[in-house]
C-alpha cells in the first residue's frame, strides 16, 4: 500500500470530498484507513461501570485507499505516489507531480 500511518491525505470522493487530514491507521488488509477528523459516524454506547448513563459519540470511520489521494508536500494539491531506488539500494516513495521525496 502506498499510503503510510502520518501521511497527509486529500478526500477525493464521498460526503467528505475535498476535507484534508492525517492518517491515524492503515488496514493493509482491506485496504481501509482511519483518517483524523474525516468520515464521522455515529456509535450508540451501552451502559458501562465506565459510562453508566451510556449514551451516543461520534468516532471516526474507515475509508477505501482509493477515495483518497496523497497530498504532495511541496505544492499541497493531489498526487500520486511512485518510488525510485537510488544508488545505494535504498527506495523511496515520490510525489508524482513534484518529484518530492515523501
Amino acid at each position: 500500500m502506498k499510503i503510510k500511518k502520518g501521511d497527509e491525505v486529500i478526500v477525493t470522493k464521498g460526503k467528505d470530498k475535498g476535507k484534508k487530514g492525517r492518517v491515524m491507521r492503515v488496514y493493509p488488509q482491506e485496504k481501509m484507513l482511519l483518517i483524523e477528523k474525516i468520515n464521522y459516524r455515529t456509535v450508540f454506547l451501552r451502559k458501562s461501570q465506565d459510562n453508566p448513563k451510556g449514551g451516543i459519540t461520534k468516532v471516526e470511520g474507515k475509508l477505501h485507499v482509493s477515495n483518497v489521494k496523497l497530498v504532495c508536500p511541496r505544492s499541497g494539491k493531489p498526487t500520486r505516489v511512485g518510488y525510485s531506488i537510488l544508488a545505494d539500494g535504498t527506495k523511496h516513495r515520490l510525489a508524482k507531480k513534484s518529484g518530492e521525496v515523501l
